[in-house]
């Protein structure tokens, strides 16, 4: 019967550390989502620059 808990108790284990690591990347992955728009938005708000350049190749 030891035999079975300790694998029950590995797997649920080994579930919950997979779920906090899925978990973990989601909250990962949409703030990296808000910084991007929020970088857009920075450089909408910019003004336009006085200069101009002329770049051929």
């Amino acid at each position: 019967m030891d035999l079975m808990n300790s694998i029950a108790s590995s797997a649920m284990s080994m579930s919950a550390a997979q779920l906090a690591q899925n978990y973990s990347m989601a909250v990962t992955k949409k703030a990296m989502d808000v910084e991007e728009l929020a970088l857009k938005e920075l450089t909408e708000m910019l003004p336009p620059s006085p200069y101009n350049f002329d770049v051929y190749a």
